[in-house]
């Protein structure tokens, strides 16, 4: 892989802290927090709503419940945190005090979504704990066998669920969720002693053989058993057909299409229309889902398509879905809710659908066993949401917990990006301090870098360290499987093949008919990976002392990746390289300085009041001539805009394409500082909005992505409604509308093949 120099811009003078790889924390910046420092004794929650606001006071019970969670920082930008430890004391003994079934008849949030999550839950065991406290279902939930605690479980709604949780110590969480497990059926996935993989082959370029070589790649480390899930650059279904395609064939190929899944998480309408156009390779659905109907609605998912779906899937595999605390609040979609329930609430909607499943199953006349899985992608979202390895880790057990009493199996991706105040070593850390409470499986990559989503997670190496340490297995059947490929013995001990994915290629080739001697396979094997490497895919050849200990060239590898993009992030965009950009109109959104831009991204979602009067002046001058804008924002590395070969080749041919299609693209390029994806929306409402204008305005922006793959890549964001849709009608500009090229650099997407597929995609979204 390439390795990235680690060089400032002239301008850059990043802090003390950044230097060594450290967030400064700003107390003083986050929200002043629920004070709540005397209370009566034995008053419960409702009581002191009433002795404080004389009844249910709505948003302060919403604060009252946030205030028990452990501390955060998602919750106190939302405004729910505790000010302090006593607060957070008594509000765990208010809600300690506080009646099941007061809970169940006081929902904090009351939409569509929460009807529907009550369609799951089983009335007759409800009205067992209704009259039960808090903390007495916390006691049981700890002291009760299994199958006590989930025929309780059945009748819990997800608020109910969150709130227990919130009661529990960390050890307690990993005790409960140690007692708790929810199989997939006819496998020993997320049963007890059992520890799967989610083998995460992710691809700059979403290239076949990359996808195909780090599949091999785990599985010669004996790793991967619950699915292979690929997360694509491009979304469109040609491109993801194509992966799918290479997912298929692997597993085909090795004649394991009916043990386990493979899955491309694009968006749940993609996957269904590649299905129509390529019936039978597709595997499992995957669709990502939010705790708020408003929420889902940025990820262009309705209660209507999510249960259509469930409907569909009659066969042996069902649906998988991702979540993660702080993505409702990120999308300014929380409802005035904490995080911990918001993710409980995804768990009621994935368990709702779960059922749907169920009943499909049972219409098609199968058994109604349906294999749908949770994800949690805990720490993806970034420092806004929490900041250090204790708050990670609390997290994932929270979410484990929630997961089970919810009935379902679940998995974690224990992640943290390169802007939060985890490390490389922490990470290690943090998986023995979440492994006891067993999660059903956690994602596994040939290093912990991701080489195209640029955030670390967990890593084949951890997987073997895991196993060995705690005494967990890999599902029988893929485990007969790796015994059969040669990578592990009878007794399950590494072979000479281990950590060899030319072995596993080579078996690959063998089960296509092909004769070839072993050396000409191995020799084409070192061509291949070769390739992939010089896509800056990693792969992880052989093993130190330890099997699970990484080669010494390819740990240093990593580990600069690590220091390199905690210098992209503290880099600032330089005013000499503004000047090179033609036409440059400078803005810069309502962040203080870079440090307030990363801890706050709200601080990146709008333009300050000098920067607006900018754009409203250029409006006024253009008089409607144009119907294209672009706009640069530096994100998160501005490295990727700046790098030689990067921004510019992208602009000269994206100009060139869209004028030669007929396109009017404004000259002046608008430059925003500290600028994230929303304010770009900003500024397409300041320049196209008008009710009274039918027709397309397109807004072009490119945004430097999250350092940490070596790629220093950047997106670009396309949104196109009309005039009268730029004004907020009949629904505002947000994600939804919006599609997004990633992964742009001169290493992996190629700028001016992005510049093409810009063109391609404004034209759907022009005549759509």
């Amino acid at each position: 892989m390439m390795q990235p120099q680690r060089v400032l811009s002239e301008e850059s003078s990043p802090t003390p802290d950044a230097a060594e790889g450290r967030i400064p924390q700003r107390p003083e910046l986050l929200a002043p927090g629920v004070a709540l420092l005397e209370i009566l004794p034995d008053e419960d929650l409702f009581g002191y709503l009433k002795r404080a606001r004389g009844g249910f006071e709505p948003r302060l019970y919403q604060q009252l419940l946030g205030a028990a969670n452990a501390f955060k920082e998602g919750d106190a930008s939302i405004g729910v945190a505790a000010a302090d430890a006593r607060s957070r004391d008594n509000a765990r003994l208010l809600l300690a005090r506080t009646r099941v079934g007061d809970l169940h008849a006081h929902p904090p949030l009351e939409d569509r979504l929460h009807v529907f999550m009550t369609e799951a839950i089983d009335t007759e065991a409800q009205a067992l704990t209704a009259d039960w406290t808090l903390g007495r279902l916390k006691d049981f939930l700890l002291s009760a066998e299994e199958a006590a605690v989930k025929s309780v479980c059945a009748g819990l709604g997800s608020d109910v669920i969150a709130c227990a949780v919130k009661l529990m110590s960390d050890a307690e969480l990993t005790a409960l969720g140690s007692k708790v497990f929810h199989p997939l059926p006819g496998s020993h996935l997320g049963a007890r002693g059992y520890l799967g993989a989610r083998i995460q082959p992710n691809s700059p370029t979403d290239h076949p053989d990359d996808i195909r070589w780090q599949v091999f790649n785990g599985w010669s480390f004996a790793v991967g058993d619950v699915v292979l899930g690929t997360n694509p650059v491009s979304s469109s279904p040609t491109s993801v057909a194509a992966v799918e395609a290479a997912l298929h064939d692997v597993l085909v190929t090795f004649g394991l299409e009916e043990v386990m899944p493979h899955c491309v998480l694009a968006h749940i309408d993609v996957q269904a229309r590649v299905e129509e156009l390529q019936p039978g390779t597709t595997g499992i659905w995957f669709q990502s889902i939010a705790g708020t109907d408003a929420a889902n609605g940025t990820f262009d998912v309705t209660l209507e398509k999510m249960v259509e779906y469930a409907a569909r899937r009659t066969g042996r595999f069902g649906l998988y879905f991702e979540t993660g605390q702080g993505a409702d609040a990120t999308n300014g979609q929380h409802g005035g809710c904490d995080m911990v329930l918001l993710e409980s609430r995804k768990y009621g909607f994935a368990r709702a659908l779960k059922r749907r499943v169920a009943l499909a199953r049972v219409g098609a006349g199968h058994e109604a066993e349906p294999w749908v899985h949770v994800n949690d992608v805990a720490g993806f979202i970034g420092p806004e949401v929490f900041r250090t390895r204790e708050q990670l880790v609390r997290c994932c057990l929270e979410d484990i917990v929630m997961g089970k009493l919810h009935g379902l199996m679940i998995g974690l991706d224990i992640c943290s990006t390169l802007h939060m105040d985890v490390t490389l070593d922490d990470l290690g850390w943090c998986q023995d301090q979440i492994a006891p409470a067993s999660p059903g499986y956690l994602m596994a990559l040939p290093t912990r870098n991701d080489p195209m989503l640029s955030y670390l997670t967990t890593s084949f190496q951890d997987h073997v360290r895991l196993r060995e340490r705690w005494g967990t297995r890999v599902d029988d059947r893929m485990w007969a499987f790796f015994q059969q490929l040669g990578v592990i013995d009878a007794q399950g001990r590494p072979t000479e093949h281990f950590g060899d994915p030319r072995w596993v290629y080579a078996q690959y080739r063998r089960r296509k008919g092909d004769t070839r001697p072993d050396a000409e396979l191995r020799a084409e094997a070192e061509r291949g990976m070769a390739e992939v490497h010089a896509r800056s895919v990693a792969l992880a050849v052989g093993h130190g002392a330890r099997p699970w200990e990484m080669v010494a060239g390819l740990e240093q590898e990593v580990r600069g990746h690590y220091e390199d993009a905690k210098a992209g992030i503290w880099t600032e965009l330089s005013p000499r390289f503004i000047e090179t950009i033609s036409q440059a109109v400078r803005l810069r959104t309502q962040a203080v300085d870079r440090r307030d831009y990363i801890l706050h991204p709200v601080s990146g979602e709008r333009l300050e009041a000098s920067s607006v009067s900018r754009v409203e002046a250029l409006r006024l001058r253009r008089e409607a001539r144009w119907d294209a804008q672009i706009v640069i924002s530096d994100g998160l590395d501005p490295r990727s805009l700046m790098d030689e070969g990067h921004l510019g080749p992208f602009l000269e041919a994206l100009r060139r394409e869209l004028e030669a299609h007929d396109y009017r693209v404004a000259p002046e390029h608008l430059v925003v500082s500290y600028g994230r994806v929303r304010a770009g929306y900003q500024v397409g409402e300041l320049l196209f909005g008008d009710a009274a204008d039918p027709l397309p305005r397109a807004l072009i922006h490119v945004v430097g992505e999250r350092p940490g793959s070596g790629h220093h890549s950047f997106s670009v964001y396309l949104t196109a409604p009309s005039g009268k849709g730029w004004t907020g009608a009949p629904r505002p500009v947000d994600h939804d509308l919006t599609r997004v090229i990633a992964g742009i650099s001169d290493t992996s997407v190629r700028p001016e093949d992005a510049a093409r597929e810009a063109l391609r995609i404004l034209g759907e979204l022009c005549r759509g």
